[in-house]
């Protein structure tokens, strides 16, 4: 479904896009559409979620009708988070959020089937489509719109050179890996949920909203984004060792080329505590710790998608 009402959207633009013809030329195409859009421009640390605070506070005085997030998937997770941290539990956003897929990755634009390559196309999406509900994901208390993923496979995305990446895509995830692999090992650990228990040695792990992260890797292929339940994927680590055979499959065809000892769940509630701190990333946002409670909060924004 379509809306043609007039909208306000409050545009919360990654500074690093700000002089991207492409963006000028989508602002200019909504505008002419008769729509309403403020943007406000991301400098330095905290502005994200300083500006999210910000368009709540505004929505009082002049209603927001959309909260676009321009950048990539880490700036719809910051923008997400700070609005449901500022309000009460449970309480629903009073706007809409939608995405300008400015980023590296894009993996939660891409699950909603927007084009990163058309940017003025994706802007008057956000202003014509309408918005559904969607679930969002928490790990202690942190918010999450597309993927938690956890093990050695996050420490690989997060230490991935961004120079890299734009030049190899997800191969630049594997090309680090294999660079850095004397430093990293298995993660020991204990995954409980719904009348699931797992316990051993993983290589990676994944809790999907969505269904792909780390540039486009299908970790979770059946994950929906208001099924009110999250998809487990456990990749254990290889009792052969042959663990760069395991990475390079990951990263070719997800886990769906992955034949034998995939374990796949789906869950509203998990828990995990591993022997040694693990890094995870919440939409490519790094978290370190040992003990994880995770959960889904159903239909908790709504999302124009």
């Amino acid at each position: 479904m379509r809306t043609n009402e007039k909208q306000h959207l409050r545009l919360i633009l990654n500074g690093k896009s700000a002089s991207r013809n492409d963006v000028r030329t989508a602002v200019s195409a909504v505008r002419s559409m008769g729509h309403e859009v403020s943007v406000r421009v991301t400098y330095e640390a905290g502005d994200t979620v300083r500006l999210a605070k910000e368009a709540l506070r505004d929505h009082e005085a002049d209603a927001i009708d959309t909260l676009v997030s321009g950048g990539g998937d880490g700036t719809i997770h910051e923008v997400v988070d700070a609005v449901l941290h500022e309000l009460e539990d449970g309480a629903k956003p009073p706007f809409a959020f939608a995405v300008l897929p400015l980023g590296t990755a894009n993996d939660f634009a891409r699950h909603i089937r927007l084009d990163p390559a058309d940017v003025p196309g994706c802007l008057r999406f956000a202003a014509r489509a309408s918005a559904k509900p969607m679930d969002v994901g928490e790990v202690n208390g942190c918010c999450f719109v597309n993927m938690a993923t956890g093990g050695f496979g996050t420490q690989v995305t997060s230490q991935t050179d961004p120079k890299l990446k734009r030049v190899l895509g997800g191969a630049a995830y594997l090309f680090t890996g294999l660079n850095r692999f004397s430093e990293l090992a298995a993660c020991e650990g204990r995954i409980e949920a719904e009348g699931f228990s797992w316990e051993g040695a993983f290589l990676a792990l994944a809790i999907g909203n969505g269904r792909r992260a780390g540039g486009g890797i299908r970790l979770c292929p059946r994950a929906k984004l208001d099924d009110g339940f999250l998809d487990l994927t456990i990749l254990p680590f290889p009792r052969s060792g042959k663990v760069t055979d395991l990475l390079s499959t990951l990263l070719d065809s997800g886990v769906d080329g992955m034949k034998n000892g995939l374990i796949q769940r789906k869950a509203r509630d998990i828990n995990i505590q591993t022997a040694n701190p693990v890094q995870f990333n919440l939409d490519g946002e790094p978290m370190n710790g040992q003990d994880w409670k995770i959960g889904i909060r159903h239909h908790q924004i709504d999302m124009r998608r």
